[in-house]
């Protein structure tokens, strides 16, 4: 496998996590709807890249699964809706909802850092599929991860000075 084959692997392991944990936080913070919104559109971003990353991934020998399927939601994802709504925005969902955050833009960052090696790459060696790949991908990982940073300059004075 060559250095190009080890970092799309990696940023398709990044991005198919990027499809799950937002949908995990998401039902987790249901009653907030702005937050709720966005993380299934980050959550549908990555889904589209880990679909692209498979596809593209076969001209550098690699066999990627596509995007994972969405769980059914079940009993379980009915409670969570539940806890959800009766907790609302009260200071412990609060520090779970900027826990999340932390979490969602630490693997954005990462993402973001495996898309600059793959574009300096495909510059490096004339690949132009795998630069139009990156040139679609990326600046939605960028929005990825200025979302959850504008995210936490928002609430984490809500949240953190009472306290």
């Amino acid at each position: 496998m060559t250095g190009i084959g080890i970092v799309l692997r990696l940023l398709h392991d990044g991005e198919r996590d990027m499809e799950q944990d937002p949908l995990t936080a998401a039902a987790r913070h249901r009653a907030d709807h702005e937050f709720h919104h966005v993380a299934l559109d980050v959550a549908r971003w990555s889904r589209e890249h880990a679909a692209r990353l498979a596809d593209t991934g076969r001209d550098h020998g690699l066999d990627l699964p596509g995007p994972r399927g969405n769980p059914s939601p079940g009993a379980l994802a009915a409670l969570r809706e539940k806890a959800s709504q009766a907790l609302g925005r009260r200071q412990e969902t609060g520090l779970q909802l900027l826990n999340d955050l932390r979490d969602l833009h630490l693997a954005a960052a990462r993402n973001s850092l495996h898309w600059e090696m793959p574009a300096q790459a495909a510059q490096a060696t004339g690949d132009e599929r795998l630069l139009a790949l990156v040139t679609h991908c990326h600046p939605q990982t960028l929005r990825q991860l200025r979302w959850t940073n504008t995210m936490v300059k928002i609430l984490a004075p809500q949240f953190l000075a009472g306290l």
